[in-house]
């Protein structure tokens, strides 16, 4: 009874949860709509998830995978680490910089998502999962549609000029849609639906494939066809017998790749076609982002630490040709790598395990049947979408929450159909996982209260970016001084954050308030001394002295070495 009341919950918490804090925005009363609104909503679902198996699921996840579960812990306790270690701000290093938002916090309640995942069971539960992911798909893909052909009617401020999708970025949207495409097809192919659900589907996937290209992203189309090609090697596999087929089908399609590959290293015969600048750009964001975990090979930057080591650790080539002086970023643009410069090498490698323990669930599954199953491929092909597109992506939350949930699931699904393929109990896991927890009287806290109370504590504990950016927008825009400084002193619900202080200084320099201009360029440098705006903008206002100009400068020459511009003042 414990043991269906646990999996039913964290099943239907999954089911909801993870799709919902993939596609939560808000618009209208807050600066970023996107990351802290869904760093808020996973606060709730992870946490909720990361109690229920703490308290319930501990020993059945153990039972499954203790691999897993001992590289998430160390994951957690090493970006704890980190933490410690780090120059930069206790607040920045739990709730991450603005608009990206993947410090700690969101690490640990990710790492919540996985270990959930890891405890079902039932094929009931990963199907569930699945239908998460593909009405996540729908969702996104009509309003795609509507945006492309009728015009967006989220009312947010979209310097692409591309559709958005639900996630806030073209590039973002496009590698969803081809995580969701690949999942889809290899589902459709095996799933045996009615033919009015097929056409349904397929003329979804025709409306998604339109989607992709209305993003202008290149990351929509490789996720797309890798992922694709991904099923067709499934699906050729369950209906040939021998290898000769499908090591001919895997060896054109690996073939393909490489020569697009090349093409966008300007290689090829694609080059022309396949190249574009931005590869050249994250070639240095990437060369940056190994440059900052090797100058802390064993406790990294800190989390969500790059942007203050990007100007110290970027090449001359990238500080004065390409990408230039003045373009920065916050992120490597490879998960990978933002991990490595978060942690060092023993935080990146227990990342890099548990990515292992995916893809060998996966090679387990294949090894172990020949047979179409379609949620494997569905699980399978989207996990593997996910992780192409996180080698030269943002981890974005959005679709950071299906990376880390699929990771879990596939491990926990491939150890289902081991049991059931060699008939032991599925059950026995449960069995063993530990006493229930009874209160005074001797009742049973029943699986949906403890979920509900880990929800409560995780949005405590994501509250403060949500609320202190709604706050801030509120402040501004009502152009009281007052109710701008009130924002700005910190409490738990108003953590400090460079950018805002940064802002603020612009904010009063512009409006001629040049003394207290002045205070808050210096409470930014206090705040934190590792980030180059706060000393550029003490530098830069009207109000500071002779010295402080001079110590200003001193500091950006130490952060960003190699920019000319600096350098020559």
């Amino acid at each position: 009874m414990l043991k269906s009341q646990y999996e039913s919950t964290m099943a239907k918490l999954l089911f909801t949860g993870v799709p919902f804090t993939s596609m939560f925005l808000i618009t209208g009363s807050v600066t970023d709509p996107v990351n802290v609104t869904k760093f808020f909503a996973l606060g709730g679902v992870g946490f909720s998830a990361l109690s229920l198996f703490l308290i319930r699921g501990f020993k059945s996840g153990f039972s499954v995978s203790r691999p897993v579960v001992i590289l998430a812990g160390l994951f957690v306790s090493l970006s704890f680490i980190s933490i410690l270690t780090s120059d930069s701000p206790l607040p920045q290093n739990l709730y991450g910089v603005f608009g990206r938002n993947t410090g700690f916090l969101t690490y640990l309640f990710l790492s919540g998502l996985l270990l959930g995942a890891l405890t079902l069971q039932k094929t009931e539960s990963f199907k569930k999962l699945y239908l998460g992911l593909f009405f996540t798909g729908v969702i996104n893909v009509l309003y795609c549609g509507w945006a492309a052909f009728f015009g967006d009617f989220i009312g947010w401020d979209n310097p692409y000029g591309n559709i958005l999708g639900l996630f806030g970025n073209p590039n973002f949207i496009g590698a969803f849609l081809g995580i969701w495409i690949s999942a889809t097809i290899g589902y459709l192919l095996g799933a045996g639906l009615p033919l009015w659900q097929r056409i349904s589907v397929v003329a979804l996937l025709i409306l998604s494939l339109y989607a992709v290209y209305e993003t202008h992203a290149v990351q929509g189309v490789v996720v797309t066809a890798a992922g694709t090609a991904t099923v067709g090697f499934f699906f050729i596999r369950s209906k040939t017998k021998g290898w000769l087929p499908v090591s001919l089908y895997s060896g054109a399609v690996l073939s393909f790749g490489f020569v697009a590959l090349a093409g966008a290293l300007q290689k090829g015969p694609l080059a022309e076609i396949v190249y574009k600048t931005s590869v050249s750009l994250r070639g240095a964001y990437w060369n940056a982002g190994l440059q900052s975990a090797l100058s802390h090979p064993f406790t990294g930057v800190g989390m969500d630490g790059y942007g203050d080591w990007y100007r110290r650790s970027r090449s001359v080539n990238a500080a004065t040709v390409l990408p230039g002086p003045s373009t920065v970023t916050n992120s490597a643009h490879n998960v990978v790598l933002d991990i490595f410069s978060y942690g060092g090498f023993p935080l990146v490698m227990s990342y890099l395990g548990l990515l292992l323990l995916g893809a060998l669930a996966i090679l387990r599954g294949i090894k172990r049947t020949r047979n179409y199953d379609p949620i494997f491929v569905g699980l399978s092909v989207a996990w593997i979408g996910y992780q192409l597109q996180s080698l030269i992506s943002i981890n974005q939350i959005g679709l950071a929450v299906w990376g880390w949930v699929l990771t879990g699931a596939l491990v926990a699904y491939e150890a289902s159909q081991r049991r059931a393929s060699s008939s032991t109990n599925s059950e026995e896991g449960f069995k063993q996982s530990g006493r229930a927890v009874k209160t005074k009287q001797g009742e049973v806290i029943s699986s949906p209260l403890i979920a509900g109370l880990g929800l409560v504590v995780g949005l405590i504990l994501a509250a403060p970016p949500i609320s202190a950016d709604m706050a801030w927008f509120k402040a501004t825009n009502s152009g009281n001084l007052v109710e701008v400084e009130k924002v700005l002193k910190p409490s738990y619900l108003h953590p400090p954050s460079s950018e805002r202080l940064v802002n603020v200084v612009a904010i009063l320099e512009n409006s001629k308030l040049f003394d207290k201009a002045r205070e808050y360029a210096l409470k930014a440098t206090e705040y934190n001394p590792e980030n180059f705006d706060s000393w550029n903008a003490l530098y830069s206002v009207k109000n500071s002295t002779p010295v402080e100009k001079e110590l200003a400068l001193k500091n950006m020459k130490r952060l960003d070495p190699n920019n000319p511009e600096i350098n020559k003042r």
